[in-house]
């Protein structure tokens, strides 16, 4: 059987204090997850290998994940953060680099007031940074970022980039802003060399979704993307706001149903253990 992947996973401990985006006291948020909490899924699902994302913008939540990964063989890879607001922070970037599980990292440009940041002369050093060390970019954003994408993606044509949950469509007000999002979505995929996450779109449901609310979505990316350039993953635990990880992995193979197999083992896996380079 080909290799199985989960693309996109988080563990946290709030505790440590720095998920200023969690709501407080949230009852499924708010609370520890690792991996033994994760494992039995995987091994529900015949998943190998996953991808640990970062979820707070500290160096230090990203030496968390490193430690993590260290002592977890199933997470075969760590996206973190460095601030691009410090040049200094290439040094940072040097050294994470030297981790044989770290991969990139995922500036949280949804959360960021001002839409035109990723556009600022004083980020601009580490887009190119991440190329000079071979390093990936996690694309986060809303539809609404996606002309700026456009920009940084096609001034930097030699960076690696994944776009984080399809670029977060609002399904829950569909047919709204859908066909500004399919375009958007239509000139990454043919003007960059970008791939595409199937990952995080429940959550942008109004919670009762289904199967066919999210078909019309994940029918263009496949036809602009490809599944050569598609990876599922399961946000988890932040899927659990909207589905369990098994619902969603369901969906998504229910929505994946008529691709050739050799298709099917690109998004399931392979696209993913090629772009991150998983061993």
């Amino acid at each position: 059987m080909s290799l199985q992947v989960d693309a996109h996973q988080h563990f946290w401990h709030p505790a440590r204090g720095d998920y200023f985006w969690m709501p407080p006291d949230h009852p499924m948020l708010t609370k520890p997850y690792g991996p033994a909490d994760l494992k039995p899924m995987l091994e529900r699902h015949g998943i190998a290998r996953t991808v640990m994302v970062q979820a707070a913008d500290t160096v230090n939540e990203t030496e968390y994940m490193l430690g993590v990964a260290d002592t977890t063989d199933f997470v075969a890879a760590v996206v973190g953060w460095v601030d691009f607001e410090k040049p200094g922070d290439r040094a940072q970037l040097v050294r994470l680099a030297a981790h044989p599980k770290f991969r990139g990292v995922r500036p949280m440009i949804q959360d960021i007031a001002d839409d035109d940041w990723m556009l600022r002369e004083d980020v601009q050093w580490g887009y190119q940074a991440l190329i000079d060390l071979d390093l990936c970019f996690d694309a986060l954003g809303f539809p609404r970022h996606l002309p700026n994408f456009h920009t940084i993606l096609t001034r930097y044509p030699n960076l690696r980039v994944v776009i984080d949950h399809c670029m977060k469509p609002q399904i829950r007000d569909h047919p709204d802003g859908f066909d500004d999002w399919k375009a958007g979505m239509a000139r990454l995929a043919a003007d960059t060399g970008a791939c595409c996450k199937l990952s995080g779109i429940v959550t942008e449901t109004d919670g009762g979704w289904s199967v066919e609310d999210l078909r019309p979505y994940v029918d263009h990316l496949l036809d602009v993307f490809g599944p050569g350039r598609m990876m599922w993953g399961s946000d988890w635990p932040v899927c659990q706001l909207q589905a369990s990880y098994a619902a969603w992995r369901a969906a998504a193979e229910a929505l994946t149903a008529e691709l050739s197999a050799d298709d099917r083992a690109r998004l399931f896996g392979g696209t993913a253990a090629e772009f991150y380079r998983l061993a």
